[in-house]
């Protein structure tokens, strides 16, 4: 889906609405027409488990305390999303940390204003009771990815080469969102590149996965919160009101994802009898995802600078852009 224009957005707006009511307590919605509306869009549907922190921004009220009444619209992608921000469609959106490093070398004017989380959110998994035990294993196996234009992709890449490997070193699959998990618990791939959920999914079906060493994998970025230089050149008080609900959201799965994931299920009812898995995902994203954040939100300027190396050096993007017109730091550090 590639939405061009407002209308568009409007158009992708109502098969969302419905998740929208349910995430809203009723006080919230009683007092929705008090509420500036604002539309956010999500690089996916909302009801994925990765945008937890979204759905409980929303369920719990941050929001609406924050006088917003948000609608999330799925768009195709992150760099869709980051299009669609950058046109003046929507005045934030969802994607992930290097996100802008590959559309600002387009001429798209967004900046991620908040990212969630200290770790990478593209980790690699194999099974427990095969011979994978480092990224330098991965030698001659397949592994599964979900596209070869995908940040989750070039993450894997940069693994491969901290462990002195390259792409020809393996036989990497593009399999989409449920074909990466599914593929490599069928025994059809050796290893996998994923996010926490999809390694939630594997263990749900009774295969044991092992998770490669941190220190091993290439820290690329955690998803991030987008806003165009308009916005926060015109509307500065709107982003800081999403950043700062948004991080509410986070910071109840650090701080007790038992009780987050009860309340995420209240947001998002399809996930019913789930808790385990639930409550198992929210895990993996504190430990590998969330982790190692001093200021929740807050981008590592140095981490940026050697992500959009990589890219640079791996021809993923033309030249590197300044670091200043990547991302700012002003919504976090005035919570």
């Amino acid at each position: 889906m590639t939405l061009n224009g407002i209308p568009a957005v409007r158009k992708w707006l109502a098969p969302l609405a419905l998740i929208c009511s349910l995430a809203v307590p009723a006080g919230a919605q009683a007092q929705a027409g008090k509420l500036e509306e604002v539309t956010y869009l999500l690089p996916a549907p909302a009801t994925l488990t990765a945008f937890a922190p979204w759905m409980l921004a929303k369920q719990r009220g941050y929001y609406e305390a924050e006088g917003l009444d948000v609608n999330f619209v799925a768009g195709r992608g992150g760099v869709d999303v980051a299009k669609q921000v950058g046109a003046g469609n929507a005045p934030v959106g969802g994607a992930i940390g290097d996100t802008p490093i590959i559309v600002r070398a387009n001429g798209i004017p967004v900046k991620a204003v908040a990212v969630l989380g200290g770790g990478s959110l593209t980790l690699l998994a194999a099974k427990e009771d095969g011979d994978i035990q480092h990224v330098k294993d991965l030698k001659d196996k397949t592994v599964t990815v979900m596209a070869y234009s995908d940040t989750t992709f070039y993450a894997f890449l940069g693994s491969l080469e901290k462990a002195g490997l390259s792409r020809r070193d393996v036989d990497a699959q593009a399999a989409g969102p449920a074909g990466v998990w599914q593929l490599f618990n069928a025994g059809r791939a050796d290893a996998m590149a994923a996010v926490p959920d999809w390694i939630a999914n594997v263990e749900q079906t009774g295969t044991k996965v092992r998770i490669l060493p941190k220190d091993e994998t290439f820290q690329s970025m955690a998803q991030a919160i987008l806003a165009s230089e308009q916005t926060i050149k015109d509307n500065p008080e709107l982003v800081r009101k999403l950043v700062r609900a948004t991080l509410r959201g986070m910071d109840d799965i650090i701080r007790d994802p038992k009780a987050a994931a009860a309340a995420y299920i209240e947001a998002v009812p399809s996930y019913r009898g789930q808790e385990a898995m639930i409550e198992r995902i929210f895990d993996l994203y504190r430990e590998y995802v969330y982790a190692d954040q001093e200021v929740l939100g807050r981008m590592d300027p140095k981490r940026l600078q050697d992500v959009q190396a990589f890219y640079v050096e791996q021809g993923i993007v033309p030249r590197a852009q300044p670091l200043d017109e990547l991302y700012t730091n002003e919504f976090v550090e005035s919570r």
